[in-house]
Order: C-alpha cells, then structure tokens, then sequence
C-alpha cells in the first residue's frame, strides 16, 4: 500500500521494550516477548513473567496465525482518512492462545468477519514501524 493511500494510524513510541514488536514486520515476522524460563507468550510488553515471574525475557517470532476471538464494527469516524467501516478484533496467537492482540482485521469485508475465523499477521509499515493486522489465512 502507498503511503499517500494508508488511513491515518496513531502511531506507538519506540522504546527498547517493545522496539521487537513494532519493527519485526520489517521480516515480515511477529514478535512477542517469551520467557526463557517457562517459554510463556507476554503481552504486552512488561519486566515479569506473570506465568512463573521470572526476568529471562526475550523476543521470539511467532508462527503469525490466530483465530478471531472476538470483534467489532466500528462505523464512527475517529480520524479523517480512517474510513468506516473497519472491524477492531482480539485475536487470540495460536501460539498461546490466552496471549491476545487487539488488531484490525483487513484483507475481507466487515461483514465476512466471525469467531473463530483463522487469521495471519500482515504488515503496513509507517515510518518506522510495521503495524500487524491479521488477515484471513486464506486470503494470505
């Protein structure tokens, strides 16, 4: 997609705890911090383990598949350039799925989205960041 023709996107603020987030789509990968020591899924991004409490955290790359835990519709327009309808969704990783993304699901029509609907990690990049949305998995 175009620069001139992405919607408007607040953008996050890179920081080194959660840079492995927003820039993996660069590899077309997503990555989420683990623990090394139980290999629990955390995020977002914080200091602890809330599995085992642990501090031996890194990034990982995870397969990138989900499946749609639940959504939404929005049809207010929060920003010019960001046209409803678009569909806000949890994404539950098939990875862990109690490890969920808050996510805008792209690549089909708002009313093609459901529960249960298998999905994969895509990429827009702004600027410096690549913001992951999920498409249908077969639309990928």
């Amino acid at each position: 997609m175009t620069e001139a023709a992405q919607p408007f996107r607040v953008l996050p603020r890179l920081t080194d705890d959660n840079r492995h987030f927003w820039t993996g789509g660069a590899d077309g990968e997503l990555r989420v911090l683990r623990c090394q020591t139980c290999r629990y899924w955390i995020h977002p991004p914080v200091a602890v383990c809330a599995n085992c409490l642990g501090r031996d955290l890194a990034p990982e790359v995870t397969s990138g598949r989900g499946t749609v835990a639940t959504f939404t519709i929005n049809h207010q327009p929060w920003y010019p350039g960001l046209d409803p309808p678009y569909v806000i969704a949890m994404v539950e990783l098939e990875d862990q799925p109690s490890t969920r993304l808050t996510t805008n699901i792209v690549g089909c029509g708002v009313d093609d989205v459901y529960i249960g609907m298998p999905v994969r990690a895509v990429f827009e990049q702004y600027d410096d960041v690549w913001i992951p949305f999920f498409a249908p998995e077969a639309a990928t």
